[in-house]
Formats: C-alpha cells, sequence, structure tokens
C-alpha cells in the first residue's frame, strides 16, 4: 500500500491540473453508485409484481426503470468525457517530462541501453500511469455499487448473504494469488518487450545495409529467436491468466448451482418465497461483480505500479544518471579551449587518451589526424561534454566546462559528424530545429555556403522537399552538406567537422574545403580528417597516436618532420 501511495502521488503531479475534472468524474460516479443500487431494487419490484400479477404497478416501475436508466446513460457520458479529458492531458504531460529526462541522460547510459527500454517506457508504461484514476474511480465504484446490493441480500436472508460472503472471499483470496503470479511474469515480459522494440527499430533503421550485405537470413534468425522468448513471456503470463480462470470459473458455476440448490431448499421449507428467490438470484451475479471489480482494480494497481517504477527509474533514479552541468554561464564565448593532463576510458578499461594536453586560440582552424581509435572523436565528445567521466581539465576561455551550464557549451558548439542525422522533415523545417526564427535570407545564404543551393532549386518542391527518415532521399554527401548548412544556421563560436568531408566527391569536397576556410578568423574551427587535402591550410595540425599527440605544425611542417604523416599524405595523392 505504501508503494501505491507513494506512486499515486507521482501520478498527481502530472493530472492535478485537471482537478476539476477529476472531481466530476468522482460526482458522477458516486450518482452512478446510487442508480447501481437503485436499479436492482426497481427490477426485483417489477418482479414480484409480475408474479402478483399488478399489472399497473409492473408498468409504473417500468417507467421508473427507463428515466433512471435514461439518467445513467447521461451521466455515463460525462463520466466518460472527464475521464479522455483527464487521461489526455496526463499522458501528454507525463511522455514530455520522460522525453525531456531522456534527453539529459549521460550518453553513457544511453549506450549501455537499447532504445526499446526508453521507447516502451515513453509508449506503454506511460499510458498505465495516465489512466490510474479513471481505474481507481471506475472500479471502486462498481465496488461500492455490489457491496450495497450486497447489503441488500443480508437484509433479506442472512443465511444466504453468509453462504455468498464465503464464497467472495475464496475467490477473491485466489483472484489475488493469480494477479500477483501474474504480475511477475509481467516484469519478464516488458523486459523481453524492450529487447524485441530495440532490436527491431536498428532492423528497421539498417534496412538498406542489411539488404546490401544479403544478411537478411542472419537477421530473421536474430528476430525469431528474440520473438521465440518475447512472446513465450507472453505465453507464461497469459498461462497464469488461463488456468487460474478455468479454476475461478468452475467454482463460479458450483457457486450457481449450490445457490439454486440452497433457495429451492429454503423454499421447500416454507422459509423463502419464490418472488424474492427470485431477487435473491438476480442479485448474486451483481455480487460476484464485487470479486470480479476487485480483481480487475488488483490487477490494474500491480500493473501502475510497475509502469510507474520504470518511468520513475528514467526520470528519477541513479538507474539512469543524467548529464550533470554546472551552474556558470558565459555570456559571450570567444571560442578559447584547453585540454590539460586529460585521460579518458569508456568503459573504465581501455583507456582512449592519455594524459592529452593541447590549446587552441579562438579564431584558428586547428585539425585532428591519426589512425581510427587514436582517439580523435572522443576529443569532440569531450569538449561537448557528452562524457563527464574523464581525468584533467577541459576548458573554454579559461572555464572549467564542469562548471558551466549546458547553455555556454552546447549553444556555442556545433558537430558535424561524419554521419549526420537528417530528420524525417523538409529541409526548411530541418534548418529550422536549431533556429526557430530563421529568415529565407539565412537559410539560402547557409545553403549557398553549404555548396548545397543548386541541388535544392533542382527539386520540385525546394526547401520544402520531405527528406525522408535520416535523410535517406539525399546522399551521403548531400547530407553532409545539409548538416554543414544546419550548423551555419546555428552560428556557434566552435563547429567541430568531424570526418564532414569523407562522403564527398572531389569537386563538391573542395567547395567545402572553400566554405572551411571561409569560416577561418571569424570560428573556431576544429577538423578531423582522413582527407590531408581538406586540412592543409589548418593553422595547427595535431598528429594523435594511441591517445597522445605524436607531433604538431602546420602541414608543410609535418611533411618534414613526420614520417607517418607524410606517408598518409603521399598515399592519398597516389590514388
Amino acid at each position: 500500500m505504501k508503494e501505491f501511495i507513494k506512486n499515486i502521488k507521482f501520478a498527481w503531479y502530472y493530472a492535478k491540473s485537471e482537478k476539476n475534472k477529476i472531481i466530476g468524474f468522482i460526482i458522477c460516479n458516486f450518482i452512478q453508485l446510487f442508480i447501481g443500487v437503485v436499479v436492482p431494487i426497481i427490477s426485483a419490484r417489477i418482479i414480484v409484481n409480475l408474479t402478483d400479477n399488478n399489472i399497473k404497478q409492473v408498468v409504473f416501475m417500468a417507467f421508473v426503470l427507463f428515466l433512471v436508466e435514461s439518467l445513467r446513460n447521461t451521466i455515463f457520458m460525462l463520466v466518460r468525457f472527464f475521464a479522455q479529458r483527464t487521461y489526455r492531458e496526463t499522458f501528454t504531460k507525463l511522455q514530455l517530462d520522460l522525453g525531456k529526462s531522456i534527453l539529459k541522460l549521460k550518453n553513457s547510459c544511453i549506450d549501455e541501453n537499447s532504445s526499446g527500454v526508453f521507447i516502451q517506457r515513453l509508449t506503454n508504461d506511460t499510458s498505465k500511469i495516465a489512466d490510474v484514476f479513471n481505474l481507481i474511480n471506475f472500479r471502486f465504484t462498481d465496488i461500492l455499487t455490489n457491496i450495497g446490493i450486497f447489503c441488500a441480500v443480508l437484509i433479506i436472508d442472512y443465511r444466504v448473504f453468509i453462504y455468498l460472503l464465503l464464497w467472495v472471499v475464496i475467490i477473491g483470496v485466489i483472484e489475488r494469488r493469480r494477479v500477483s503470479l501474474r504480475n511477475e511474469k509481467d516484469k519478464e515480459f516488458r523486459k523481453e518487450n524492450e529487447n524485441v522494440s530495440g532490436f527491431v527499430g536498428e532492423l528497421v533503421r539498417g534496412v538498406r545495409d542489411i539488404k546490401m550485405l544479403s544478411a537478411e537470413k542472419s537477421f530473421l534468425k536474430e528476430l525469431h529467436t528474440k520473438l521465440i522468448h518475447l512472446n513465450g513471456t507472453r505465453y507464461e503470463m497469459t498461462k497464469v491468466d488461463r488456468e487460474y480462470s478455468f479454476f475461478a470459473g468452475f467454482l463460479r458455476d458450483f457457486l450457481d448451482f449450490s445457490m439454486i440448490c440452497l433457495l429451492v431448499y429454503l423454499i421447500y421449507v416454507g422459509q423463502m418465497t419464490i418472488a424474492v428467490a427470485l431477487v435473491v438470484h438476480n442479485y448474486m451475479s451483481h455480487v460476484m461483480y464485487i470479486v470480479n471489480s476487485y480483481s480487475t482494480l488488483l490487477e490494474g494497481i500491480k500493473d501502475f505500479n510497475l509502469s510507474t517504477n520504470r518511468i520513475y527509474a528514467i526520470i528519477n533514479s541513479r538507474e539512469f544518471p543524467k548529464e550533470k552541468f554546472g551552474k556558470r554561464h558565459l555570456e559571450n564565448v570567444k571560442g578559447n579551449f584547453e585540454f590539460k593532463d586529460v585521460e579518458f576510458s569508456y568503459n573504465d578499461k581501455d583507456i582512449i587518451l592519455k594524459d592529452l594536453s593541447f590549446k587552441v586560440k579562438n579564431g584558428s582552424t586547428v585539425a585532428f589526424v591519426g589512425a581510427s581509435g587514436a582517439g580523435k572523436t572522443t576529443i569532440f565528445n569531450l569538449l561537448c561534454l557528452m562524457y563527464d567521466n574523464y581525468k584533467g581539465l577541459i576548458s573554454i576561455d579559461g572555464e572549467d566546462i564542469r562548471e558551466l551550464d549546458k547553455e555556454s557549451i552546447r549553444d556555442n558548439i556545433t558537430v558535424i559528424s561524419q554521419n549526420p542525422y537528417i530528420f524525417n522533415l523538409s529541409i526548411r523545417d530541418n534548418l529550422r530545429l536549431v533556429k526557430d526564427d530563421l529568415t529565407e535570407e539565412e537559410m539560402i545564404e547557409a545553403c549557398r555556403a553549404a555548396c548545397l543551393e543548386e541541388f535544392i532549386m533542382a527539386l520540385p518542391d525546394r526547401y520544402d522537399t520531405i527528406v525522408g527518415e535520416g535523410g535517406v532521399t539525399l546522399s551521403g554527401g548531400q547530407r553532409q552538406r545539409l548538416a554543414i548548412a544546419r550548423a551555419l544556421v546555428q552560428n556557434t563560436k566552435i563547429i567541430l567537422f568531424d570526418e564532414a568531408t569523407s562522403a564527398l566527391d572531389n569537386i563538391t569536397q573542395t567547395k567545402i574545403a572553400e566554405a572551411i576556410e571561409n569560416l577561418q578568423g571569424n570560428y573556431t574551427v576544429l577538423i578531423i580528417a582522413h582527407r590531408l587535402s581538406t586540412i592543409v591550410n589548418s593553422d595547427r595540425i595535431l598528429f594523435l597516436k594511441d591517445g597522445k599527440i605524436e607531433t604538431e605544425g602546420t602541414h608543410d611542417e609535418l611533411l618534414n618532420n613526420c614520417l607517418e604523416y607524410k606517408e598518409l599524405y603521399d598515399a592519398e595523392i597516389e590514388k
């Protein structure tokens, strides 16, 4: 119960803006409660009058029943309105807050969990939390209604009441056991469902590569294995329902049979009339609704607690740690930064950067060169504070980035990656993501500087062309140029090019190199490049090896002083 109360407080935080709707919902349910007690009484009176051949009273009571049922339909419509409004607003706020929390998670946390973990909790678990107030009101009202009828049975005949009470307790205990076992199986099912959702997401995103690799059989085999596990846990969960429902159903049937026998006996010995027996038998089905409502309420509460714990784990627990930023804010970032004795590893075992130290002056263009795994991209990740578990000092304009707020870091750095993610929006909207007040002139200027304008103007819908999920309708070079245009729109002080020209043809690469050169002096530009021809005009080139700076200098200086750099450059020229 303590867990449920704690979780209700959590859900109320998102629902309290709709408290008037919830109050209206409760009032309407109490009216339905009253109607639920009255209707069986009226129905019983109709049966009694029918057996007494009192036709006028039968017609009158039937008319009263019609009016009461009409009122119930009206109230039911209001109940649904209040319930749906409460659900909609609570669901929306909860999903939005969970989405914000997911965006705040540490990158290491995202790396360790599949996308299915977040997708399932954002879609399914939030729904169960948003619906809890409706569940409680509906089921609690049902229980109260049927308890009222249960009390009516006590007034009619205490022996029948005791008999029904015994059966209610027996079936209630069985249902409680069923719900408890089902909840344990449900935990396993949700975990497996997250695994399948994550894998399906990867399959859909990588479907083109899967086809190109002719790896359909391997992926389908893996999907089949995961589906077997998922549906196996689902089967075990439904097996609990099936077996217990069969047993409980058998008990209910036996109760119905034994109840009829009891009523026949009471009629036979002259302690009950046929009319009263008919009324009691009519009440019996309502009495058993108590167990059904209790079972549904208990199952809903178990689901609610499980879902709340899963959501709460992401929003506010150590299981899913959030990014941490400082409180210091830099108003005018110049673009100077420094790495001093920085050491870092992704898994606390394999060290990627080892006592790395270097400085970059604002307005300069610095390139990083080295073999794959040398730590080039890691430098960019740390500069953006994507990971904070490093040793040493990283500073921007002399300030430790751990002490800076998020805006001082992320709003002043743009990363153009090797495989930029382009959203399934129009070209215009992809650019507006980073600047919602983007003007037409700014958009055109950015696309022109990124050598993209000519391509866009040849499209049927031009800037309003939808590019597909991940920019699937664009070539690799076009995606990167759109990402460059997006960076220019953002207009940050520091621009990081992470292999941003690797997928471009030579002609476009030359244009992009010119665009990068145009940024020199106005921005701090960092470039990671395998194509050394794109960085020959950089102010400095740092050659990394095994997480350390092997040597540094201009292009000409490295050609003369670094044999490995010269070999890389000569190999590129020979291609």
